[in-house]
């Protein structure tokens, strides 16, 4: 970890913690996550290990960038708008060592608030979350492509019906995989539902339905172990950061022989589109082609787990090492 920074700031209210887990590559690269956790050094645990999964998935994705994570402590007792207008100005501070963009808990309206008073928000969300989509996709066919499965003879479970699981649903409908969704505020999972004439399931019923793949795009750490052992799919895809629940979680994966493309790798769209454009300066053409890329490298780290009985997490870590110093 290059540095942590810690925001106290008395004004609004707001606490926030700026994690800068690595610039070795470029500038560091994560989203702003706001969050009711129980104590602000939760807050600060998960910036690191979300920091780290960003210059994690910036060096699988070959970007010149590496991971950063600010999260906000949403204790309640603060003004939403004052504090994110306090944060717009730590990320200014900075003079471009830390990119963001938004994240779970984190709203269109709140970044424009940074951008106001920052210059390096990235808010396009609607084509952050299609880049997310496009690279899942390709995620998804190299395990149907392991499984010599077709797109019309899969049912997919999307958890979480935001705006990252709502652009994956419609990109999985749009090829024409049967879906079942779900999300904790069930009026929006049955708007999708019937937008995509796909079936509903109870958010906390949802990995444990009959299907073939999981694809929870939601919080992190929804893959427990126990969560993991009832699971009917052959295969998760997840676009949650961190949606493995640690190495127990992952070893009963590999045990159970279910095919697993890391969220490093499965989620990477969104950060290859805005280090793409901000940072590297690439067009449309060739940040589609990094980001078309992503389901080579899933298929190059399902091929090793499978081979080695390794989790594919770990693998992914250290295709990653491979660009870091």
């Amino acid at each position: 970890m290059e540095r942590l920074i810690e925001i106290d700031d008395r004004a609004s209210g707001l606490r926030a913690v700026i994690a800068i887990d690595s610039t070795a590559l470029g500038p560091a690269a994560g989203g702003v996550r706001t969050l009711r956790y129980p104590r602000f050094a939760d807050a600060v645990a998960d910036a690191r290990a979300l920091a780290r999964a960003m210059t994690l998935k910036c060096a699988l994705a070959g970007l010149d960038a590496g991971g950063g994570k600010a999260v906000i402590w949403d204790h309640g007792d603060w003004d939403r708008e004052k504090g994110f207008a306090r944060l717009g100005e730590a990320v200014e501070e900075l003079g471009g060592a830390f990119r963001t963009a938004g994240d779970l808990g984190t709203t269109a309206a709140d970044l424009a608030v940074m951008a106001r008073h920052c210059s390096y928000v990235h808010g396009d969300e609607a084509g952050l979350t299609a880049s997310v989509a496009r690279g899942l996709v390709g995620c998804v066919e190299a395990c149907l492509a392991r499984r010599g499965a077709d797109w019309r003879d899969v049912r997919i479970a999307v958890q979480g019906a935001g705006a990252i699981g709502g652009a994956c649903a419609r990109a999985l409908a749009a090829r024409g995989a049967a879906l079942v969704v779900s999300d904790l505020d069930s009026g929006r999972a049955a708007a999708l539902a019937s937008e995509l004439h796909a079936a509903v399931a109870p958010a906390d019923q949802l990995l444990a339905v009959d299907c073939d793949l999981q694809v929870p795009c939601a919080s992190g750490g929804v893959l427990t172990a126990d969560a993991v052992d009832a699971l009917r799919a052959w295969a998760v895809v997840p676009a949650a950061n961190n949606a493995v629940a640690g190495r127990d979680a992952a070893l009963r994966l590999v045990a159970r022989r279910i095919l697993h493309v890391p969220d490093l790798v499965a989620s990477a769209g969104a950060v290859v589109e805005g280090i793409g454009r901000t940072v590297m300066r690439l067009d449309g053409v060739d940040r589609l082609r990094l980001i078309d890329r992503l389901g080579s490298i899933a298929g190059e780290i399902l091929e090793a787990s499978a081979a080695t009985a390794t989790p594919a997490d770990e693998v992914a870590e250290a295709l990653a090492s491979m660009r870091l110093p």
